[in-house]
């Protein structure tokens, strides 16, 4: 059996584990396969074993892959930071953009993003325990900018992506109280179904929180090779 097609089935397990032992139903729980570092022959090969939604980290690198694997029927998420000279090409090639902070960065996809496209799906990154180091609206911030980008044509708002400290589980529990909160006032909130939260060493705990998609890598791929980045 090929490798990568039982790393991913691997994965699936402990997705399914996880659920059950939450009392949710395994489809509840949508896989991101993290592709950035590796290489598109490493994707059209998780692709083949059944994986349909990849996340990308670095804008030229994906554009490179995006471009090898037009052939292929993926669902692009970028889940990298969203710079504001960088959201013409996310709007036009990703289906999924994550980490959306500010709304100045919704206001210039919804613009850039063509009105012949299905709308893009945006997540609202939140800097759930207040890192230095990550990026995020706070907590506090997070159900008026919501309100804010929901009204804007061309972006359908989705749902909140967070990236806890390792082993602060509490924060996967704060994630969802407010994910909750937020349906609770939004416009849309048919609308509001994703909360991007869990990763290779964490899904577990998060899917136990109420995570919708778990945003794995290293499980799937192996280690990242970061020296194209170099």
């Amino acid at each position: 059996m090929n490798t990568l097609r039982e790393a991913r089935e691997q994965v699936l397990r402990q997705i399914q584990q996880a659920c059950a032992q939450a009392g949710r139903a395994a489809e509840s729980v949508q896989l991101l396969a993290v592709s950035k570092t590796h290489p598109s022959e490493m994707l059209r090969e998780m692709h083949a074993a059944g994986q349909r939604a990849f996340g990308e980290n670095y804008l030229q690198e994906s554009s490179d892959k995006i471009a090898a694997l037009q052939d292929l029927d993926i669902e692009w998420h970028f889940i990298g930071h969203v710079q504001r000279n960088k959201t013409k090409h996310l709007a036009e090639k990703f289906a999924w953009v994550h980490g959306v902070d500010r709304l100045i960065i919704a206001e210039r996809l919804s613009s850039q993003r063509e009105s012949s496209q299905a709308p893009l799906n945006i997540c609202l990154q939140v800097n759930i325990d207040g890192q230095d180091s990550k990026d995020g609206c706070q907590p506090s911030e997070a159900a008026e900018l919501a309100a804010q980008i929901s009204r804007l044509p061309n972006v359908k708002l989705r749902g909140l992506m967070v990236i806890p400290a390792p082993n602060n589980l509490q924060a996967f529990s704060d994630a969802r109280q407010l994910f909750d909160q937020i349906r609770s006032r939004h416009a849309h909130p048919e609308d509001w179904d994703t909360l991007s939260m869990g990763m290779s060493g964490d899904m577990a705990e998060a899917i136990a929180a109420g995570s919708t998609m778990v945003r794995v890598g290293t499980a799937l791929f192996g280690a990242r090779d970061y020296s194209a980045q170099a």
